[in-house]
């Protein structure tokens, strides 16, 4: 089910709400655990993400009025003890085994088939059920995640490099067919490919694992030397990933079809690059605008003149007014960061700071002293 929830979760509890709960009183509690739990004020907390899901898909099944009455029978029955899980093959309805196809109807194919199902198998309760079988018929890998640091110039620049990616790859030996190369993978002759056998006691019908194939619907006659026939092994590998320029610190890449492999004819999941940018010691980026200090001589400020300013590529010279006070922030348009979206870049926002020298020549301490004295009997 969505969400890593179970049967034995309570949508309502992961709110912090009561079955009785409003529509409006829902989306209040939601919007407070989305705020708190969100992963970009949680960074630290590699938790936070997951419980963010959590409290998504909760939020998405009972902000619905279909599913949410859905959830609250099935919910109902759960609790009443109409029905328990049974382990691999089915479950238990007041003693006797029945199969998921007894109680699909109920449900109508809704929110909750998929929980369902999984009640039914036994995976809800940790039994040893389809959890630990290959899954039967095509299936999309799923999404995984890495991690890539950057300096600041190559977020700012763009660069095209590589990311090491742990995970359960398609065997190399037999192309994730689990079987020895040169050998077939056939339908389970016992189960015809369904994984299951089923046997009718009066008005119940009992479902269990096919004890030929263990549930997984196929027969390998020469499993693979390499995994065994489990179809996938685990190793790191490489993958390319462009990152944009002017990537911001914290952002996710998606690369697609680069995560793990799918099951059957099915697409493999997409990979997630999450991007750190380091700090630059001169640069500070606000938004897509670069903010920069440089430090200007007293008598240009006073005077007026040039000064020279950095930017991603070179210095630009800005002309500084006379009486410039200190602290006024100067704009170069279009010198700033590369925006991810539209095109262009940001601003340069350049702030004068004035540079006192730490030691003043003689004559150059005297013509002070004078304009000092000027400027006394001027303001007396």
């Amino acid at each position: 089910m969505p969400g890593g929830f179970s049967p034995d979760d309570d949508l309502y509890a992961v709110l912090g709400v009561s079955e009785s709960v409003t529509d409006k009183e829902l989306k209040s509690a939601y919007r407070k655990l989305a705020q708190k739990w969100h992963p970009d004020t949680n960074r630290s907390d590699p938790e936070a993400e997951e419980q963010f899901k959590r409290i998504n898909a909760a939020y998405d099944v009972l902000k619905d009025a279909d599913k949410r009455r859905e959830y609250d029978e099935f919910r109902r029955m759960v609790k009443s003890g109409a029905f328990r899980s049974g382990g691999p093959g089915g479950a238990h309805f007041t003693g006797q085994q029945v199969r998921y196809e007894d109680f699909s109807d109920l449900f109508g194919g809704g929110a909750f088939d998929d929980l369902l199902r999984e009640f039914m198998s036994g995976a809800g309760q940790g039994g040893a059920g389809a959890r630990s079988q290959r899954p039967r018929g095509p299936r999309r890998g799923g999404d995984v995640e890495a991690t890539l640091h950057l300096s600041f110039r190559d977020a700012m620049s763009g660069v095209t490099t590589q990311v090491a990616v742990p995970g359960d790859y398609a065997c190399d030996r037999c192309d994730g067919s689990g079987a020895e190369p040169g050998s077939d993978v056939r339908a389970c002759p016992t189960c015809g490919g369904h994984g299951t056998v089923s046997e009718t006691q009066g008005f119940f019908a009992f479902s269990r694992p096919c004890p030929d194939c263990g549930g997984v619907g196929m027969r390998i006659d020469k499993p693979c030397k390499q995994c065994h026939g489990g179809g996938t092994e685990r190793r790191t590998r490489k993958v390319k990933v462009a990152i944009p320029a002017g990537v911001k610190d914290g952002a996710r890449v998606r690369v697609k079809g680069r995560g793990e492999p799918g099951f059957g004819d099915a697409p493999a999941g997409d990979l997630y690059v999450r991007v750190h940018v380091a700090a630059d010691p001169r640069f500070r980026r606000q938004g897509d605008d670069l903010r920069v200090s440089v430090k200007v001589p007293f008598e240009t400020m006073a005077l007026g003149g040039t000064v020279k300013a950095p930017t991603l590529d070179g210095d630009v010279t800005l002309k500084v007014a006379r009486g410039t006070p200190a602290g006024r922030v100067m704009k170069v348009s279009g010198r700033g960061a590369p925006r991810s979206r539209g095109g262009g870049h940001g601003d340069l926002l350049v702030a004068l700071d004035v540079d006192v020298p730490p030691d003043l020549p003689e004559d150059a301490a005297e013509a002070l002293r004078h304009y000092a004295d000027v400027v006394s009997r001027e303001t007396a």
